[in-house]
């Protein structure tokens, strides 16, 4: 009776394909030639996963090349840099109101009465009489039309200021040659209030003189 051969084991089968003897050798050789030469390719290669520091890749300046500072800002009161002009335009000056003048007292005219002889003036008989002083004197208002064409000049007006300080009568003396102008002048004047002319401490009636000048802007 004939037996058959029992099945070989995995083992037994895988180590057939194992080299044998000097054969391992040859194996470890040729393992170690190319660990060798893998690292010989890699220390000759560059590093590709270098690290970039900030201000390294700064590309160098041309030579010459000076940079300009920016302009500084401009300082606060001058022009824009549009060149408009932010002041307020100007405002045209009130009217200028020079110092009153007393108009001088009419002379006396003799008596017209035959053989009258004017009595000699005795010096308790000159009296100590004062002219009309402006107490409430706002200046005019200057005419648009007169300031939009420029117009200038001065006004001279005879008032006559009553016992009660109110202008009786307001008259133009000499014309600034601008009807605008002179209306202007004598409507302000008479709203005006005035210390009455006073005589022997007693108010009286009074003449004075006062000058209005209009400047328009140039």
């Amino acid at each position: 009776m004939s037996t058959s051969p029992a099945p070989s084991s995995p083992f037994r089968r895988f180590a057939r394909f194992l080299p044998a003897g000097r054969a391992w050798w040859l194996v470890v050789a040729a393992v170690a030639a190319g660990l060798l030469l893998f690292v010989l390719v890699l220390s000759n290669r560059p590093d590709e996963f270098e690290f970039h520091r900030a201000g390294a890749d700064r590309p160098a300046g041309v030579p010459g090349q000076v940079f300009e500072p920016l302009p500084a800002p401009l300082p606060a009161g001058e022009s824009t840099a549009s060149g408009m002009d932010d002041r307020p335009p100007e405002r045209a000056e009130a009217p200028r109101i020079d110092q009153h003048a007393p108009l001088p007292e009419p002379a006396a005219t003799p008596s017209e009465a035959p053989g009258a002889q004017a009595a000699p003036p005795t010096p308790g008989a000159v009296a100590d009489t004062t002219v009309p002083r402006p107490l409430s004197a706002p200046p005019p208002d200057y005419p648009t039309a007169a300031l939009r064409a420029g117009a200038s000049g001065d006004v001279v007006l005879r008032i006559e200021v009553g016992a009660d300080g109110r202008p009786d009568s307001v008259t133009v003396v000499d014309s600034s040659r601008n009807r605008a102008l002179d209306r202007a002048a004598l409507r302000a004047v008479r709203g005006w209030r005035f210390q009455p002319a006073m005589r022997d401490g007693v108010p009286v009636p009074g003449t004075v003189r006062q000058v209005i000048s209009f400047d328009a802007p140039r």
